[in-house]
């Protein structure tokens, strides 16, 4: 029996066969094709960037991109050999070259995207970050816009012109209040999801959303998929750019001005995190309280913010707040962990 099969076998180099298939070119093409992107507009343009791409893969897919929307391309940190060249979380505090690349080369901009092509950040003309809770913001704000015109131009609802999506936006509850103020300057509505991508487009899918994502620069715009995309960003984010004829920092300027304060309370006892939790909604009822994820406070008068998170891993209560000054977001982040310290000492 050993021998017959023996004698019947396959050597297994000869089972099947391999094909290779590189998809890049196809999701390139995908992003381009894709309605709200104004190819013609953007090469128009002529467009100077400089990309971050910590040698990662973005160093191999980005330039691509930019090759075929006639975008002038100077790449940094292009071996894509997964060698970081500096922490990869697109921050400004990890942007320094970045920021002195666009200014030497005098660039129009300076695109970061993290390992997997998913964040996104950009540093304006003038080497300042565009700040990347804004890079939602203001694809958010260009689809929006867009929309409402067609509506204004053909005379019909912004539910009509949104089709077959909704004039709605989503953002988890960490992420900037500006992405609410745009969405309702064009008429649409504001949804807020609990912290983490799966959660917002859950929601996404619910309302059936024309845009969402969160405020580490990550933009999710279901005509494309259902998922965080840098590349279908930097092509929004061009074409709003290329159709205001400004520059990146007056753009940022534009839009409504925040600020995120972040802090924390390390506590000994883990069991007072619920009651600290559970108290503030309490004290906080005469204001929106949302309690989907931890509690977040909406001061709507202010237009200010705080939310607060436990971890899932350590023994502390992350703090968010957000103000039109950081030195009122720190205040208002500290107003509240006084009360939380209160709680405690009762």
């Amino acid at each position: 029996m050993t021998a017959r099969k023996r004698e019947n076998s396959i050597d297994v180099d000869s089972l099947g066969h391999i094909t290779e298939h590189d998809f890049t070119d196809e999701h390139i093409k995908a992003v381009i094709d894709l309605k709200a992107v104004d190819e013609i507009n953007v090469r128009a343009a002529g467009f100077k960037v400089v990309v971050d791409a910590i040698n990662s893969v973005g160093a191999i897919i980005m330039p691509r991109l930019l090759e075929e929307l006639g975008v002038e391309c100077v790449c940094l940190n292009s071996t894509p050999n997964g060698d970081f060249a500096h922490n990869p979380e697109p921050l400004p505090k990890n942007l320094v070259d970045l920021s002195q690349a666009v200014i030497d080369e005098h660039a129009d901009l300076g695109i970061s995207v993290d390992p997997d092509v998913d964040r996104l950040a950009f540093i304006c003309e003038n080497g300042e970050p565009f700040v990347e809770e804004y890079t939602l913001v203001s694809v958010a704000d260009y689809l929006f816009e867009r929309v409402a015109s067609v509506a204004e131009s053909e005379g019909i609802s912004l539910e009509e012109a949104t089709a077959p999506y909704r004039p709605v936006s989503c953002s988890n509850l960490s992420s900037s209040r500006a992405l609410r103020d745009v969405t309702e300057k064009w008429g649409g509505t504001y949804y807020a999801a609990a912290v983490g991508e799966v959660n917002v487009t859950t929601k996404m899918r619910a309302e059936n959303a024309l845009i969402g994502g969160e405020g580490n620069g990550g933009v999710i715009y279901p005509a494309s998929h259902y998922g965080r995309d840098a590349m279908v960003g930097v092509a929004l984010f061009l074409s709003n750019l290329a159709a205001k004829r400004v520059t990146a920092s007056e753009l940022k300027k534009s839009y409504p001005q925040y600020f995120i304060a972040k802090n924390r309370i390390e506590l000994s006892d883990p069991a007072l995190i619920d009651k600290i939790l559970s108290e503030l909604k309490v004290i906080y009822a005469a204001e929106d309280v949302n309690d989907i994820d931890g509690v977040k406070i909406s001061f709507e008068a202010s237009k200010e913010w705080v939310h607060l998170r436990k971890s899932n891993t350590e023994p502390i209560i992350r703090i968010y707040a957000e103000a039109s000054t950081e030195e009122r977001a720190n205040e208002l982040a500290e107003s509240v962990i006084a009360v939380a310290k209160k709680i405690i000492a009762e």
